[in-house]
């Protein structure tokens, strides 16, 4: 929302100081110059990009303008999460996961963090990587290894868009300079006419210009730099998730890996130990074991 915020507030201030300078609206509506800038742009983009790069970059100048789901609160959750898979696996086994990696929306602790069913890229890396210590096919080491080699490729892919637009950024200054050289030539074919028709000529072939500037550092590249912020907040939960999971599997007791976690959150968003601790004593919900007789779950979230 805050970038949806800041373009209307640069869109308000280029016009609005053009309309305290007694400048015609009118003068600034050119559909040929817009034409040329945008449908250009729009051709650099097809040629540029495959056709699963321009749907990401579609979604992702979408998602620029959405608040980021990476907050304190989001955090905590995850966090406690995380807690309530460790102490469970470690009192049933780590083979009693199975089930819930292989099927999270049925899962006794995964159905009651909605926000991570939905996040798709976070459920398929956590899962994935709890998949490897429940067939036990990895060793801690090899575990980081993957999980790391698992961001650094999902953080190429969220960069893709990210060096769409910002190429698109690039072009359309030039593409402003392509459409004024246009109305130039234009302009020189009425060479002869009345002062009123070449003026206008000229004043159209300099919107040209002033679209493909406006446009590039207005619009287009805030966004490509905002997507980037937004992919970054998303690598930073990803590692929040391996530092936790690793530390788990070199032998950490929850509490432990959990705080491995935590010291991987970005000091703006994280939260303080004492939160932590009190939101997992308060709302962690451990399943029981199946040996065990079902009890008050609530009771069972002690921070070992």
């Amino acid at each position: 929302m805050l970038a949806l915020v800041g373009i209307l507030i640069v869109f308000s201030a280029v016009f609005g100081g053009y309309l305290v300078e007694k400048g015609n609206p009118y003068v600034l509506l050119q559909p040929a110059e817009l034409l040329i800038v945008g449908g250009a742009a729009l051709g650099i983009v097809v040629v540029a990009n495959p056709p699963a790069a321009i749907r990401r970059m579609a979604k992702g100048a979408f998602k620029a303008f959405r608040s980021t789901p990476y907050t304190r609160a989001s955090y905590l959750r995850s966090l406690r999460l995380l807690y309530e898979v460790f102490s469970f696996a470690q009192r049933a086994g780590v083979m009693a996961l199975e089930s819930d990696v292989e099927d999270p929306a049925k899962s006794r602790i995964f159905s009651h963090y909605p926000e991570v069913l939905k996040d798709r890229e976070i459920l398929r890396f956590l899962c994935d990587s709890l998949r490897m210590l429940v067939i036990g096919v990895t060793t801690p080491h090899d575990l980081d290894h993957l999980m790391d080699l698992d961001i650094e490729i999902q953080r190429r892919g969220q960069h893709e868009p990210v060096a769409a637009l910002s190429s698109i950024a690039d072009a359309l200054p030039g593409l402003g300079i392509v459409a004024a050289v246009l109305g130039v030539v234009v302009t020189m074919e009425s060479i002869g006419g009345s002062p009123e028709t070449v003026g206008q000529k000229v004043a159209a072939a300099l919107v040209g210009t002033f679209l493909g500037i406006l446009l590039c550092y207005g619009v287009v590249g805030p966004i490509a730099a905002r997507l980037e912020s937004v992919c970054a907040a998303q690598t930073h939960c990803l590692e929040v998730f391996r530092n936790a999971t690793v530390a788990f599997a070199r032998g950490s007791s929850p509490i432990l890996a959990v705080e491995y976690g935590r010291r991987s959150i970005p000091v703006d968003s994280r939260p303080a130990f004492a939160e932590m601790e009190i939101t997992i004593r308060r709302d962690a919900k451990i399943p029981p074991v199946a040996s065990q007789q079902p009890e008050n779950h609530a009771a069972e979230a002690r921070v070992v």
